[in-house]
């Protein structure tokens, strides 16, 4: 079995070329990203307006990341068959049509269809994105583009908190989710206008050669320890996505627009450490020891932070320069996974691979929901700073095995 590709060789490629398709890439990648704050941000308001426990808000994003998980490991078969770009159209059309729901959502069970519809959307991104860059980006330049489409995440992450207090206080929140959805009408119109740069080519097979079945980089072990990395990490930022503005605001009194301005900085470093991080994984040849020592990092600060011991201001302060640590690893990680995958199962290996983010995403809320409903502020932070150093174990795990696997993937 081959994989046809158009990874092209890096002297033969112009910047502006490689330029052009990241940037492609990552304003989809920070779209995607703003989705998963689609009900977030206004989760205090919800439960006003509709009178929600912090377990039922909890659900909700349970319900987004059990849809894009299941959708997301389908999606990579999907995309190595028929090619990224039509479901990057499709996904981007479904989220303004979630937007477009949110906005007239009169109870929970409302949220609920909002919440799956968001979900069925963010499904296909991980698998499209790495294969549009895979495919598309000369090799030497793939550092710094998985950098970018971590940062261009982390911007999405960032913005939508400050997108929907913004419109909330302006007008209302409705009015806001309706903001939502000219905006990704917005993204969408750009892509449709650069579709050439997006296009991909899909896996072809030599008559005579012998085909694997499409299943067959399940039984690699490299590929379940990168699954375990991305639902530990993963749930230690859902609790810092659903709940730190509700703990910031219980530990330390700090106003709803103070934590939710931390919310956003801690995005922005994120998305700052993902550029540094770009520069470390260009030259480093460990990605596996650059993720462990960044992971390790960030929980040491999370557990610093959930000890009470600091201040409302330099508890904010730590919780940011966690981003931080955690955005250096990014772009490692995705070398990481990159060098763990077989040829010929880019879209298959990250689907399987990505739908742990969403697993862990949709595991998380519901964990430490119960946290909250209890006043356990403190040990909501604690604990997820412990999940994050379980995620080291599984960093490390992949690299010890990445390299043994010799099975071609058809």
């Amino acid at each position: 079995m081959t994989s046809t590709t158009l990874h092209p060789s890096a002297a033969s490629v112009p910047l502006q070329q490689d330029a052009s398709i990241i940037a492609l890439v990552g304003m989809a990648h920070a779209a995607s990203h703003f989705g998963h704050l689609l009900l977030p941000p206004l989760f205090p308001v919800f439960m006003k307006e509709f009178g929600l426990s912090f377990s039922q808000l909890g659900a909700l994003m349970s319900v987004f990341f059990v849809v894009s998980g299941l959708g997301q490991a389908s999606a990579g078969f999907v995309v190595d068959k028929l090619g990224a770009r039509p479901l990057l159209f499709m996904a981007i059309s479904l989220f303004a049509a979630a937007a477009l729901l949110a906005s007239s959502v009169t109870d929970y069970s409302g949220l609920m269809v909002v919440a799956a519809l968001a979900g069925l959307a963010n499904a296909t991104f991980h698998p499209v994105d790495f294969t549009i860059l895979n495919q598309r980006v000369s090799a030497p330049r793939l550092g710094h583009a998985f950098s970018a489409h971590g940062l261009t995440g982390n911007l999405g992450w960032a913005a939508a908190p400050v997108f929907f207090a913004t419109l909330t206080a302006l007008s209302n929140w409705r009015t806001a989710y309706l903001g939502a959805a000219a905006l990704y009408g917005l993204v969408l119109v750009v892509l449709l206008l650069n579709r050439d740069k997006l296009s991909t080519q899909i896996v072809a097979h030599h008559p005579d050669a012998p085909v694997e079945h499409s299943l067959a980089f399940m039984k690699l072990p490299v590929v379940w320890w990168c699954f375990a990395f991305f639902l530990l990490s993963t749930m230690t930022l859902a609790v810092i996505q659903s709940f730190s503005v509700s703990i910031l605001k219980a530990m330390h009194g700090i106003s709803f627009e103070a934590a939710t301005l931390t919310l956003t900085a801690y995005m922005l470093c994120g998305a700052l450490g993902m550029f540094v991080g770009g520069f470390v994984a260009a030259y480093s040849r460990h990605s596996d020891r650059v993720v462990a020592m960044a992971m390790s990092a960030a929980a040491l600060l999370l557990a610093l932070c959930g000890t009470g011991l600091f201040g409302a201001t330099l508890t904010m302060v730590v919780l940011a320069a966690t981003g931080f640590a955690v955005g250096i690893g990014g772009p490692s990680r995705d070398m990481m996974i990159k060098k763990a995958t077989p040829k010929g199962a880019t879209g298959r290996v990250y689907g399987l691979v990505y739908s742990g983010l969403d697993t862990g995403f949709a595991i998380s809320p519901l964990v430490f929901g119960a946290f909250m409903d209890r006043g356990w502020y403190s040990a909501t932070l604690i604990g997820a700073a412990a999940v994050l150093l379980l995620s080291v174990v599984a960093a490390l795990g992949v690299g010890q095995r990445t390299g043994r696997q010799a099975v071609k993937v058809g």
